[in-house]
């Protein structure tokens, strides 16, 4: 560079001075920051104050939050609980002295499940009825004493007495096998079937005991008392057989009121009137 450029370039920069520039915002940008920055501040203290507000009212502690608590023992619910998805837990149990609810909008179901998620035992609680689906149904007393049991083969009725309450009666459409039938006290006792046969067996005899009243036996066409190995006792002061026929009348006269009983080959019975000797043969007709 030539000597005089040189010259004339310092006596310039010389004459004006040093140049100084400024770095940082201002103006509009300066305010748009400022205000960002305060309007941040108040979402983090709104934030901050909703989230005391949530810990409040959800009442989070170091136990839990709300109704649930957790303790040695596991998780312990005060108050009403609702789930909206399953719930798995290895005891359900409520506080002592107090019952143990569950509510259901249309039913509850628990199920029993083996290791390859297969259903055995299932117990439904629903509007219109309880169902219960297993292998064998068991109910027990606190002693272990079995009170009633059923399965595909039988039900068994272990308590002591078995009472009907129902107005109807009991209706078996088949047979029915027990040692002993009767009534409550002061009530009567009847064994009916309205369109069939009754049949009463018993390998050792049958007893029929009205210790307090009457013993009434009835049916539309035959009533038959068999015993194939022994005999059919009446005992009673007064055997009384109201409706027998009578044969036509004898010599001895049509007023007296002394009949004899007669029996016919098939087994029917009827009156004749007596006489000297026996006026049986005389009455045969009735037999045909």
């Amino acid at each position: 560079m030539p000597q005089e450029q040189y010259a004339h370039r310092s006596t310039m920069q010389t004459s004006e001075g040093p140049q100084v520039y400024k770095v940082g915002i201002y103006g509009w940008r300066k305010r748009c920051l400022y205000f960002f920055v305060l309007l941040l501040m108040i979402l983090i203290l709104v934030n901050l104050a909703m989230t005391i507000w949530i810990l409040k009212v959800m009442n989070f502690t170091i136990d839990g939050m709300g109704n649930l608590r957790i303790t040695d023992k596991g998780l312990k619910l005060e108050g009403d609980s609702e789930f909206l998805k399953p719930l798995y837990a290895k005891e359900i149990r409520s506080r002592p002295g107090n019952p143990l609810y569950f509510q259901s909008a249309r039913n509850v179901t628990v199920n029993i499940l083996n290791e390859k998620t297969k259903v055995l035992t299932r117990l439904v609680t629903g509007p219109q009825a309880v169902e219960a689906h297993s292998q064998k149904f068991e109910v027990k007393t606190l002693s272990g004493k079995l009170l009633f049991s059923a399965d595909d083969n039988e039900v068994v009725v272990g308590a002591e007495r078995l009472r009907v309450l129902g107005a109807e009666g009991t209706v078996f459409p088949k047979s029915i096998e027990t040692p002993n039938v009767r009534a409550d006290p002061f009530k009567e006792l009847r064994l009916e079937s309205p369109t069939r046969a009754l049949v009463m067996e018993a390998p050792k005899g049958i007893e029929i005991n009205a210790e307090a009243g009457s013993l009434k036996a009835m049916c539309r066409t035959e009533l038959r008392l068999e015993s194939k190995d022994g005999e059919i006792t009446l005992n009673s002061a007064k055997i009384k057989l109201p409706n027998l026929p009578q044969g036509s009348s004898s010599s001895a006269g049509s007023r007296q009121k002394i009949y004899e009983l007669c029996v016919c080959p098939n087994g029917r019975l009827f009156l004749s009137q007596a006489g000297t000797s026996s006026t049986c043969q005389i009455n045969t007709s009735v037999c045909l």
